[in-house]
């Protein structure tokens, strides 16, 4: 199943999003209302919350006083964060029993106010974030929710910060104009990402790519974008992986590049890479048959070497690879030392740049990139590779250790 994370401000609009979703098809998992659940009289819950604060935040009927509770924790970090801690994990346990109960090609939305706060990007397939300005918010607050503004300001200050949101965020939603807006952003997302991404999941499929290459201009979200998938790519293979490095045009400030992310996931062993198969295809990564090696170079001419297994995504709206390679091995030291060669040396970006250039010129009019890709593979032997090895030479480049 597609597994997504929402989340956004207090008075963002994220229980309109939520809404929205379900009405298209999203199985909906609400945390504030297992929140409510995981406390309800009898519950362990309740039962450690009252040890905790008292018998005084409970109601006459015998249930939490919400209300109450919420006065002795916002404004006071130490004492909210012991809520935390026993409410969250109930929640989560919770939440994951529904995800399980749904079919198989479903999307999942967990709508979870603290997502960002609580640090469960990673256990998503993607990260919806509503968003709209602080000042904005704030208004609504004081408008539609009758509060004074010392309380909405305390409440915004319990979360994380708006920043903070949005670099978490794989999509944002803006919700600084009309509801209309807001929902046209979901039912454009629902129906061109994430129900595609949904089908190619439970197929086990990559998303096509279906146009040419378009080289575009360097942009600082690619370094983000891959730092959040390398964190998923973690999360989803422990004890697999030994690292995920950012490679390929798109790791080199500066660079125009397809947009088009590229990471190394680095293993012990070939043996470990097939272990994680299919942990990182349901993570969103399936495995791309006959794609198992990359092309000798002088000093390593063994084919046996440079064996490698490659992924996809299956998002439309993220092109991904996913190069799994061997720690120590020829392809997994050419990788990094391209990248490193690339960033330290302008002139050879201008020389790779142009080499690109004039090869996306020649396959413009193609319906993939396949035929671009290999006609850019002489280059790297003929080319990159005595360039980049007199560099490392005289430089002293060496490879990351992973050892612990």
């Amino acid at each position: 199943m597609l597994k997504i994370g929402l989340t956004g401000g207090i008075a963002s609009g994220k229980s309109v999003v939520a809404l929205r979703l379900k009405e298209r098809g999203a199985v909906l998992v609400d945390a504030d209302a297992l929140a409510r659940e995981v406390v309800e009289p009898g519950t362990e819950g309740l039962n450690r919350v009252v040890a905790e604060f008292g018998r005084d935040v409970l109601g006459a009927d015998g249930r939490l006083d919400r209300p109450k509770l919420g006065a002795l924790v916002f404004g006071d970090p130490a004492r909210l964060s012991v809520l935390n801690r026993i409410v969250h994990p109930l929640v989560r346990s919770r939440a994951a029993a529904i995800a399980e109960a749904a079919a198989g090609d479903a999307v999942v939305v967990q709508d979870i106010p603290l997502l960002v706060e609580t640090g469960q990007g990673t256990d998503f397939h993607l990260v919806l974030v509503v968003d709209a300005p602080d000042d904005v918010r704030l208004q609504r607050m004081l408008e539609h929710r009758g509060m004074t503004r010392e309380d909405a300001l305390s409440r915004m200050a319990a979360q994380a910060t708006r920043d903070e949101r949005l670099a978490a965020a794989d999509v944002v939603l803006d919700n600084s104009g009309s509801v209309q807006h807001l929902l046209d952003q979901v039912d454009r997302l629902w129906d061109g990402r994430l129900v595609p991404f949904a089908r190619n999941l439970a197929a086990g499929k990559r998303a096509p790519r279906n146009c040419g290459p378009v080289l575009e201009p360097y942009r600082e979200e690619w370094a983000k974008e891959a730092a959040r998938i390398s964190a998923r790519l973690k999360t989803a293979a422990p004890g697999l992986i030994l690292a995920v490095d950012h490679i390929g045009s798109t790791s080199v400030p500066g660079l125009a590049a397809k947009d088009v992310i590229d990471l190394q996931v680095a293993v012990p062993g070939l043996a470990a890479a097939d272990s994680a198969a299919p942990l990182l295809a349901a993570a969103g990564f399936p495995l791309v048959p006959g794609a198992g090696s990359d092309t000798p170079k002088p000093t390593a001419p063994d084919p046996g070497q440079w064996q490698k297994r490659f992924h996809a995504n299956a998002d439309p709206g993220r092109p991904v690879n996913i190069h799994v390679r061997v720690a120590g091995s020829p392809g997994w030291r050419y990788a990094l030392m391209f990248r490193d060669w690339l960033m330290d040396n302008p002139s050879a970006r201008t020389l790779y740049a142009r080499h690109k250039a004039d090869l996306a010129g020649r396959f413009a009019g193609s319906a993939g990139t396949r035929a671009y890709a290999e006609a850019k593979e002489p280059w790297f032997t003929d080319v990159a590779w005595p360039l980049m090895s007199a560099w490392a030479e005289e430089t002293g480049w060496a490879p990351p250790s992973y050892a612990p």
